[in-house]
Parts: C-alpha cells; sequence; structure tokens
C-alpha cells in the first residue's frame, strides 16, 4: 500500500507530520521502540483509542515504512508489529516529544495547584 502526500507548504516539519501526526501514531511508535508488541498489547497500551483507529494509524505507519508487520501462519492469527531501520530513527524525536511532554505537565500542574490556592484564599 502506498500513501499519497499532499505537502502543500513545503515545509520539512509538514512532512514529518505528515507521518507521525496525530494522537496516537506517536503514542504506537513510542510503544513499539520498546520492541515487538502484538496488537492486542497495543491496544491495552492506548485504552482510549478503539481498535479501528489503531488499525488504521498501523497503517499508515507500515505504508510509510516506519514499521512493519509480521503475520504468523497459526489458529488463531497472530500478528505482531516492529519498528523498522527508519521508524528506528524517530527514537529521538519520540524521546524529545516524552521529555517536553512531562515537563510541560509538570509545569502547568505547579500553575494549576497555585490557581486553586488563591482561589481558596479569596473565599
Amino acid at each position: 500500500m502506498t500513501r499519497k502526500y499532499n505537502w502543500k507548504t513545503g515545509c520539512d516539519v509538514e512532512a514529518t507530520l505528515s507521518v507521525i501526526g496525530g494522537r496516537w501514531k506517536p503514542i504506537l511508535v513510542c510503544r513499539l521502540l520498546g520492541g515487538r508488541k502484538r496488537f492486542s498489547e497495543l491496544c491495552r497500551l492506548a485504552p482510549n483509542a478503539t481498535e479501528r483507529m489503531i488499525t488504521l494509524q498501523l497503517r499508515e505507519l507500515e505504508a510509510d515504512g516506519i514499521i512493519s508487520r509480521h503475520v504468523f501462519r497459526e489458529v488463531p492469527p497472530r500478528v505482531e508489529y516492529e519498528v523498522t531501520e527508519m521508524g528506528r530513527s524517530l527514537q529521538p524525536i519520540i524521546e524529545a516529544m516524552q521529555d517536553w511532554g512531562r515537563d510541560f505537565k509538570k509545569t502547568r500542574l505547579v500553575q494549576e495547584s497555585r490557581a486553586r490556592e488563591t482561589e481558596v484564599a479569596r473565599a
């Protein structure tokens, strides 16, 4: 399956976002950087995503060469996913996103806590 790209801005960030943009793709790549996973494992690791959404995101990641899909001819069938070499090159980006997100959450929690304290002091 080949994806078609419609890069409108010419910005390289747009190309990156076309591959890992969205809510679930970075999370799926992050989980797969830890090693090969079965579909059901990925569903458990992203509990708010529907199975259909995970399937669609995995298909796009596979079409972009970020992950590979391994089908085992068993009954019941078993499918596993893992990052490719190209996918592994996303590791520094994903780790930077994790670090930034961790710092952002800390900052927001402190701000929210201070705001609550201010509201309580006014009451």
